[in-house]
């Protein structure tokens, strides 16, 4: 057998608005519930190369860890967890040795969803390298329930959804399914008014998320409230990119921040906190933490004669800039 290798990348995202609504069952005590969402640039990569004997080789570049097993049947699932378990998926009862080498763009614990990014590469990756054929929502199954199995609590619907497709878009969430709407939304024109940054702590949003869907599920008027005020941001949103109408964007993006924030004492943070205004100061319309909260990136829509102005703001504020753009390109395959 002629050896493969096979590179599988797929981008990350920012939350505009309507986060958390995806996980089920959520998302089915509230009318018109959705998520609002945009791929990112930064890009998350797994290259797999075919070996001539039965070892599973598994590198992070990110954290330098290494996993070397004998064979599949050996590999120890709780290290390199999400890479290990899809391995095993896609190749147990096999011979078949691998290396599989992954690195992210993004900053670990980033709250953009890198590792729902990696788990779309190389679920897309693995079924390249083994000729399965896998549908949409095959892969997108088998994304969400695997890490479900590594973070050991319920996984959400949407980040998943950039990853695959790419571009600006609508996640719907209803009791009939789950559909991912593209948005009319120009690439360039968003990227020109968007700043991303890294606040320097980490988070973890599986911990967060499924406290907040505790407390919904228990009747919590509180958290019940915020996420109506939620859902109407995502809607507002919605309206506001496909109509173009960037100070509505900024309004609705402000609100669903405002709503995040009462979710959980954790979403936000004093460092948090002093970021935003330091951006808003600065010109920026709004801004929110990505994912659940706590730490990770924050982003701000700016006017763009404004974003150099947010971008040096936030740095002197100590949070990094990350560089990137709206990705157009979701899942990228390519067999050398």
């Amino acid at each position: 057998m002629s050896a493969v290798r096979i590179t599988a990348s797929a981008p990350t995202r920012i939350d505009l608005a309507g986060g958390t609504f995806d996980i089920w069952p959520l998302y089915l005590f509230h009318d018109r519930a959705q998520t609002i969402n945009a791929a990112l640039s930064l890009r998350a990569t797994g290259v797999l190369q075919s070996r001539t004997d039965s070892r599973i080789v598994l590198r992070s570049e990110d954290t330098g860890d290494v996993v070397d097993a004998a064979s599949v049947r050996d590999l120890d699932l709780d290290r390199l967890p999400l890479v290990a378990r899809l391995v095993h998926l896609f190749l147990d009862g096999t011979d078949t040795g691998l290396d599989v080498t992954t690195r992210s763009d993004s900053p670990v614990g980033a709250g953009i969803a890198g590792s729902s990014a990696m788990n779309v590469a190389l679920t897309g990756g693995l079924a390249a390298f083994t000729g399965r054929t896998l549908s949409d929502d095959e892969l997108l199954a088998i994304a969400m329930n695997v890490e479900a199995q590594v973070i050991r609590v319920p996984t959400g619907a949407q980040d998943y959804r950039p990853a695959l497709y790419g571009g600006v878009s609508a996640v719907e969430l209803t009791a009939t399914g789950i559909r991912r709407v593209a948005l009319p939304v120009r690439a360039d024109a968003l990227a020109s008014r968007i700043v991303v940054a890294y606040t320097g702590a980490s988070r973890n949003s599986g911990i967060n998320n499924w406290d907040v869907m505790k407390r919904h599920i228990d009747g919590d008027p509180a958290v019940v409230g915020a996420f109506e005020g939620i859902r109407d941001a995502a809607v507002g949103m919605r309206d506001a990119l496909t109509a173009g109408d960037w100070d509505a964007a900024g309004h609705h993006l402000a609100a669903e921040w405002a709503g995040r924030t009462t979710l959980a004492p954790g979403v936000t943070t004093p460092d948090i906190n002093a970021l935003l205004a330091a951006a808003q100061a600065a010109g920026a319309l709004a801004g929110k933490v990505c994912g659940a909260g706590g730490g990770g990136c924050l982003f701000c829509l700016v006017p763009p004669d404004r974003k150099t102005t947010v971008a040096e703001a936030l740095r002197i504020g100590g949070a990094r800039v990350l560089d990137c753009t709206i990705e157009a390109d979701g899942l990228r395959i390519a067999r050398a």
